[in-house]
């Protein structure tokens, strides 16, 4: 069975100064620096800090001794430690950004499929088919998150979505349940998967699926339940405000990349061209927030940088907030769009009111 891809190609004609000179500015800094692409010290660091801070957490659930309450915090502190443990160690590892050794990324990208996500799946969806087709209609995968919310003006409008500014970031909040108990399932089930038609997965990944699940189950639902001195119903409480926690973090920050004012929606022609090439396209279609955040950086992984993650995906995000002056200056020169929001608040809003309009029946997006 073969694989197609979608027939959208990126044209050329306006990739002639800014993609060569921004490439080369890049470069130019790590041969100037001296300093590696992949994870440095810091990065490091920070990766014993989260992995060690979601370890201790659970075990001290685990240990049990506390207060229904104090159990409530570190539940939701779980869920703090899993969304930062995505950005900051598998996000980067799953991109290959980690260090230039496979193995490393390899086996620093199962932490994804620890907090009950498939890292292989995330690698097609997110890595080839995301970062490919940003916001094209119909084939980025990151736009069909739930059929509560319509994230594209070219998505089909259900009656009920007017709303959907009030309960989106609800409903983002059930992201890594969704995760755990459905997504995977299915999209390993699919024959089509955004451009690519008749997909044959190798059994090796349909077994690291199922014996990960498996382990996602038993330290999540059948460990606590036979050792931990509470009720069903206080088990729940606590799995599912570790869950919402860390699906809200992560379903809010990934879509303050493309789903705010700025970025842009694109289709491509009868012929399947689209109007610009591909970097350029990512420049219209993506946008930074809270550059000036540095605990925000730290934690999200560089996410709040993620035009240069999509320009840079093999670059470790740790070097963004540099990458960063050198792409903006570079886009400023050549004319070409970098959309940016200062702060969280601003990006958040802007997300909010986004919803809102996407939810509204005939609505034509312009660029703000």
């Amino acid at each position: 069975m073969s694989i197609a891809t979608a027939k959208v190609r990126f044209s050329n004609k306006d990739a002639a100064a800014f993609v060569p000179e921004v490439r080369r500015r890049v470069m130019d800094y790590f041969k100037a620096t001296g300093k590696s692409q992949k994870a440095d010290r810091r990065m490091i660091a920070k990766t014993v800090l989260i992995l060690g801070a979601t370890i201790a957490t659970y075990a001290a659930i685990m240990l049990g001794g506390f207060s229904p309450l104090q159990m409530l915090g570190l539940a939701v502190l779980l869920g703090v430690c899993m969304a930062g443990m995505g950005f900051s160690v598998a996000h980067d590892a799953l991109h290959g950004a980690y260090s230039n050794n496979p193995t490393v990324n390899r086996l620093l990208g199962y932490t994804f499929d620890l907090v009950g996500a498939n890292g292989y799946m995330w690698k097609i969806t997110h890595n080839v088919i995301h970062h490919t087709y940003t916001n094209i209609d119909g084939i980025d995968e990151d736009l069909t998150v739930s059929p509560l919310l319509r994230l594209s003006p070219g998505a089909p409008r259900r009656p009920y979505q007017k709303y959907q500014h009030l309960y989106g970031f609800l409903a983002y909040s059930f992201a890594t349940l969704n995760w755990v108990f459905a997504k995977d399932y299915q999209q390993f089930l699919k024959k089509d998967i955004g451009p690519y038609t008749n997909k044959v997965h190798p059994r090796k990944e349909i077994i690291i699926l199922i014996w990960t699940k498996l382990a996602v189950y038993v330290y999540m639902i059948v460990l606590p339940l036979i050792f931990l001195d509470i009720t069903w119903w206080q088990y729940l409480i606590g799995f599912l405000a570790m869950h919402m926690t860390a699906g809200t973090i992560l379903g809010v920050i990934f879509q303050l990349a493309h789903v705010v004012e700025g970025p842009e929606f694109p289709s491509p022609d009868e012929h399947g061209l689209m109007e610009h090439g591909w970097i350029i396209h990512e420049m219209h279609t993506t946008a930074n927030f809270a550059g000036a955040n540095k605990p925000l950086s730290w934690y999200v992984g560089g996410l709040n940088y993620q035009i240069e993650h999509h320009l840079f995906p093999q670059v470790c995000s740790i070097h963004y907030p540099e990458l960063a002056k050198i792409v903006r200056a570079t886009a400023e020169e050549h004319g070409v769009p970098y959309h940016y929001h200062h702060t969280l608040r601003d990006a958040v809003a802007s997300h909010y009111r986004m919803l809102k309009r996407l939810g509204q029946p005939e609505v034509a997006l312009v660029p703000a």
